[in-house]
């Protein structure tokens, strides 16, 4: 799992935990909070037995993303499931006219880039695993991949372009990998949320003008908690989702409704 360390990802790491997985994740700075998740998670032997490890990895091309997969296999000698949740949201407004070229391409680069990085290598690996298991009894899925999206992919945010486009890209690589990987059992999903309670919205949220109008948007009255999403994404890795492939589940209140 990409940027596991806060947030969505943390909370992912914990359901994923809870269910009995083993657990590596990504994070670049936040190393005190991905020690305690992982001793919160169990530390080298987690819940259950699985367990839960920490990846110190910077992801900003897509080479920085095959070498996170190479360390997750090390690791747990093996990937079944990939949560391709990381990314930077440049909180302060700014006008298309504007935008400086350096922020522009600082958001494809984490946000899209890598993520391409880390699903060419998953992929790959998934790939060879099949291969060695035999053959695949028909239908059933022998990996997931679920990328993280938002509702800025889908109606686009004014004076985040950057962001937005990104995001966007993230679902239409969803479902050209849904197209190529189903017939060969892996599953290809993405979760859009809407606005969620981190560290990452705070400041916005927090902010008295802004906040309230926020909430007002949201049919539900409220922002979610990452635990919400968390769902989702673990649902989407499960037998209960085996006939879910291509599909973006919208995770923002009713604030977007797409089809």
């Amino acid at each position: 799992m990409t940027g596991g360390s806060r947030g969505i990802g943390a909370e992912t790491v914990r359901l994923f935990c809870e269910a009995g997985a083993r657990v590596a994740f990504s994070y670049r700075k936040a190393q005190a909070e991905a020690k305690r998740l992982v001793a919160e998670c169990g530390g080298g032997t987690g819940r259950d037995g699985a367990g839960c490890v920490a990846i110190e990895q910077e992801l900003s091309s897509p080479a920085d993303g095959r070498a996170l997969v190479e360390k997750a296999v090390a690791a747990f000698g093996r990937l079944d499931i990939l949560v391709a949740n990381h990314g930077v949201w440049p909180a302060e407004d700014v006008p298309i006219a504007q935008m400086d070229e350096r922020q522009w391409r600082r958001t494809l680069a984490v946000n899209l880039d890598a993520v391409f990085g880390v699903v060419q290598a998953a992929v790959a690996q998934m790939e060879r695993q099949s291969t060695a298991g035999g053959a695949l009894e028909k239908g059933a899925a022998n990996g997931h991949i679920v990328l993280i999206s938002s509702t800025a992919g889908q109606r686009g945010e004014a004076f985040h372009a950057d962001y937005a486009v990104t995001k966007g890209a993230l679902i239409s690589l969803t479902k050209s990998l849904s197209s190529e990987l189903a017939p060969k059992g892996i599953r290809v999903n993405c979760v859009a949320p809407g606005w969620v309670a981190t560290d990452m919205s705070a400041d916005t949220l927090a902010d008295p003008a802004t906040g309230p109008k926020i909430e007002a948007g949201i049919p539900v009255g409220r922002v979610a908690t990452a635990r919400e999403i968390a769902g989702p994404v673990v649902f989407l890795c499960t037998p209960l989702a085996g006939f879910i492939s291509g599909e973006v589940l919208n995770v923002n209140g009713g604030a977007v409704l797409v089809g």
